[in-house]
């Protein structure tokens, strides 16, 4: 069992049982199910907690009376209780039959018995998003439409992402007026002004004008204090006006931050997907001679990635195949970008200086935007990158290696890779110097893993680093 990952479910369940003790007025004496937070404490060993829980249960609970030695209280719970903690840890380590089973088991050998809600939902919500990235990943439209049908609590605003991906999984089964009303919807759900930005930037690929208009009318409505930042965004996806600035640069656009999400609610990785075919249009496509190629470089410049998209549809040469590769790069469909630069790199220099080298560069971006982290390392390594790319790709290797290595247990190889990605970089991501101090406990390092989450919480206190701190202790 490791810490890092028990820890934080039982938390949420205790917390929700302080407040449900708290505020009711008619419990006085405690139950079965209220003593679960102090039964874990003392199953931890972590007397500092139990004995603060002890203090909480008194002010709840007025006419209850713990028994002189509190280890009668785990003999209780190996009789009479189902050990909750087991089926969280099958949850976390995504055994979802096994905690299902484990749930049943527990139905049946214990009277009266049933899981806690939030334990259902958290089950329930992680199998189907693992099953929807991995169909995602494998580019399985029908397969990932079909879950997310089945499961709308992945459509939340907090998991926006999820929304995307569906309306990508439209697009690629040839259903644009289901992605389209996977945009709306998202658009009328989710009013944040960064949130429906990128709604709306990623439906006017797809969207006729009249459509991105009727979008535009349900954000207005939707949000009506965004309004200047709408009619602003409506100029620039609409014709007109100029996009704001994005920290993407124009040549190399930087890639999406891999999910590496800390200890306490790790994402869960993608299933890799099949490598993509070598491009088919090479040989289709002269080299230059389609006109879009000026517009679509200044589009790409100045980081309207949607308009030159829009701009550069059904390209004619392989020089504008190649500019419309990075804006779909930065517009978040690196498959798309990949066949282009695979068929700019089968072109080599005849594009222009180093035009070979920063095709396999994007391609390898495009491999690690999918967390393809080996194929993306073997792709890099086929030229001479230039020192900032060969950099920018061995730290994204590295990010990627190293979470990989976490999720699967390797505390030790973890360590490693970031130890190393540190060194690359003069820094550690704080998610990353998260989940190292949590694979420092999970080790047996303690007193390395509680220096670094002080040092984390002296920083910048969060939640995170309070649970780990509780975890060190």
């Amino acid at each position: 069992m490791t810490i890092a990952k028990t820890l934080p479910y039982a938390l949420g369940a205790f917390c929700l049982a302080l407040t449900l003790g708290v505020g009711a007025s008619l419990a006085q004496t405690a139950s079965h199910e209220d003593l679960r937070a102090l039964r874990y404490y003392l199953q931890q060993n972590d007397q500092a907690a139990a004995q603060a829980e002890l203090r909480r249960l008194r002010v709840a609970f007025p006419d209850w009376r713990p028994p002189a030695n509190l280890s009668e209280l785990l003999a209780v719970e190996t009789t009479v209780g189902v050990d909750e903690g087991a089926i969280w840890r099958l949850i976390e380590r995504r055994d979802y039959a096994a905690a299902r089973q484990a749930i049943e088991q527990g139905r049946g050998r214990v009277a009266g018995w049933t899981p806690p809600s939030d334990m259902l939902r958290v089950l329930e919500t992680n199998e189907a998003q693992d099953n929807f990235s991995a169909a995602v990943s494998a580019r399985d439209a029908t397969r990932a439409i079909s879950i997310a049908r089945g499961a709308p609590q992945l459509m939340s605003c907090d998991r926006i992402n999820n929304a995307w991906l569906l309306a990508d999984m439209y697009i690629l089964s040839g259903q644009n007026g289901h992605a389209l009303t996977t945009y709306r919807n998202t658009v009328q759900s989710c009013p944040s002004y960064s949130q429906m930005q990128t709604t709306l930037e990623k439906s006017s690929v797809i969207a006729s004008q009249a459509e991105l208009r009727d979008l535009f009318g349900v954000a207005h409505r939707a949000n009506p204090g965004a309004k200047g930042q709408l009619d602003q965004l409506a100029a620039r996806l609409l014709g007109g006006g100029t996009a704001p600035a994005t920290s993407t640069a124009a040549a190399a656009p930087a890639r999406p931050a891999p999910a590496a999400a800390p200890a306490p609610a790790i994402v869960p990785a993608p299933a890799p997907v099949a490598a993509a075919p070598a491009s088919p249009v090479r040989g289709a496509l002269p080299l230059r001679g389609d006109g879009r190629v000026a517009e679509a470089r200044r589009l790409k410049e100045q980081e309207q990635y949607a308009r030159c998209l829009a701009a550069s549809q059904s390209p004619r040469s392989l020089d504008l195949l190649y500019e419309r590769s990075w804006c779909a790069f930065s517009h978040q469909r690196p498959t798309e970008a990949l066949t282009g630069f695979q068929a700019a790199a089968q072109a080599g220099d005849s594009l222009g200086a180093n035009v070979r080298r920063d095709a396999y560069f994007g391609m390898a971006l495009a491999y690690l935007a999918m967390n393809m982290t080996e194929q993306g390392a073997a792709t890099a390594a086929q030229v001479r990158l230039s020192d900032a790319q060969h950099k920018e790709i061995e730290t994204i290797v590295l990010d990627q290696r190293g979470v990989r290595a976490y999720r699967a247990g390797d505390y030790r190889q973890a360590i490693g890779y970031f130890d190393a990605l540190e060194r690359l970089s003069g820094s550690l991501r704080r998610d990353l110097a998260i989940l190292r101090a949590y694979a420092y406990l999970n080790t047996g390092q303690r007193p390395t893993a509680r220096a670094e989450f002080e040092r984390l919480h002296a920083q910048l206190a969060t939640a995170e680093t309070r649970q780990g701190l509780n975890a060190a202790r």
